[in-house]
């Protein structure tokens, strides 16, 4: 799980909302083992990062991390 917190802190370091974009992040990377490129979007190339919605409005409303409805 080293890997997901410093590809998790590349990811999360361009965005105001640091503590949760890390959260979820990590979370996501806990169970995919991944992290898509970048600082935002290209969710696509981490399918199962790319497959959970947002509680409220779907699945791309924030880019930069997912809220989990499990």
């Amino acid at each position: 799980m080293a890997e997901c917190a410093g590809e998790c802190d590349r990811r999360c370091s361009r965005t105001h909302h640091r503590k949760p974009c890390l959260f979820f992040c990590n979370k996501c990377c806990a169970k995919c083992l991944c992290v898509p490129p970048g600082y935002y979007g290209n969710k696509e190339t981490c399918p199962c990062y790319n497959n959970w919605r947002t509680s409220a409005v779907g699945p791309n409303a924030l880019n930069h991390w997912p809220i989990l409805l499990s």
